[in-house]
């Protein structure tokens, strides 16, 4: 594939034309406002809640803050210009911006698949090697695969980044409801087809890679349970499991629906396509804090401690 050797820069602004055939603007608008807000204070809740509480500087626990952190990156990127589009009216996104909530939103996207899979090898380790877990993973080691996840990210989305970059613009149009990769790309003076490579290897990385991973950890853990003799340990780590796989499963849905539609020959109309784009970028983030504070003892006990100790006073009025 040759890139186009041309800054693109002939483009000031992209107008956002995804949700101009759809009614009831406004009512759909506050629904994504309060679905984002939601998630931002799950999010930053579990964030705030591991970072002050130092009984949470455990491994599991670290894996929850960074996918919350990927979270709130995750739909930022795609959420804020929603939000803007239904809601103030204002569909122009420009040059600049619209590229960089590109590189963030599919930051998170990434991440939040390997964030997925640590999560997956930390729950494997602790219930298959339960007496070495505390020295196969240290929080250093998963600070480390954070950090390595984080690079992984930012190379593979750098480099699709740095291909919309190079690419002319000359119809500043985007049919979607965000600026994303494959948006950008269908809105260049350019065949799009040779510039699918490598977001088709970075997606069949992400699900034929990293899901039968996570499946497979998950499926392992399962095996090791139904040999343990204890039942009611048994029963805590089958629900474990359950909570593990609500975010997997909400996760990857839209994106198997995606692409399990697509091989098969069933064309994804656009209202289809934006709603599934809408479906990925909200469910996961407004799940994901939930599922771990709920399912959490012990984030769930920190958070009970708080409000008995800040009790809402009655007014004297």
């Amino acid at each position: 594939m040759s890139l186009v050797n041309f800054s693109g820069q002939n483009v000031v602004q992209f107008t956002i034309t995804g949700f101009d055939h759809l009614p009831y603007h406004k009512l759909m608008g506050t629904v994504i406002l309060l679905a984002y807000c939601l998630a931002l204070l799950g999010s930053t809740t579990n964030i705030c809640v591991i970072s002050t509480d130092r009984r949470l500087h455990r491994p599991m626990y670290l894996l929850i803050c960074n996918l919350a952190l990927v979270d709130i990156m995750f739909t930022t990127g795609a959420s804020t210009t929603m939000i803007s589009v239904l809601l103030a009216g204002d569909k122009t996104v420009s040059y600049n911006s619209c590229l960089s909530r590109v590189f963030i939103h599919h930051l998170g996207d990434v991440t939040q698949c390997l964030a997925l899979s640590l999560m997956a090898l930390d729950r494997t380790v602790a219930i298959s090697e339960p007496l070495r877990y505390a020295t196969i993973l240290t929080n250093q080691r998963v600070f480390l695969l954070i950090v390595v996840s984080w690079l992984l990210g930012i190379g593979c989305i750098g480099k699709l980044a740095y291909i919309a970059d190079q690419l002319p613009y000359c119809q500043p149009v985007i049919k979607y409801v965000f600026c994303d990769y494959a948006a950008i790309i269908r809105a260049a003076c350019v065949d799009p087809e040779p510039y699918w490579f490598v977001s088709r290897i970075i997606s069949l990385w992400l699900i034929a890679g990293q899901l039968p991973l996570i499946l497979l950890s998950y499926g392992k853990l399962v095996f090791t349970v139904l040999r343990l003799p204890s039942t009611e340990k048994g029963g805590r780590t089958f629900r474990t499991v359950i909570s593990h796989l609500i975010p997997v499963f909400s996760f990857y849905a839209p994106k198997l629906v995606s692409v399990l539609l697509t091989r098969v020959g069933v064309r994804l109309y656009l209202t289809a396509r934006n709603a599934l784009q809408i479906i990925s970028t909200l469910v996961p983030p407004l799940i994901n804090p939930s599922v771990y504070c709920l399912q959490n003892k012990e984030i769930r006990g920190v958070v009970l401690r708080i409000f008995r100790r800040n009790p809402v006073l009655p007014s004297k009025d």
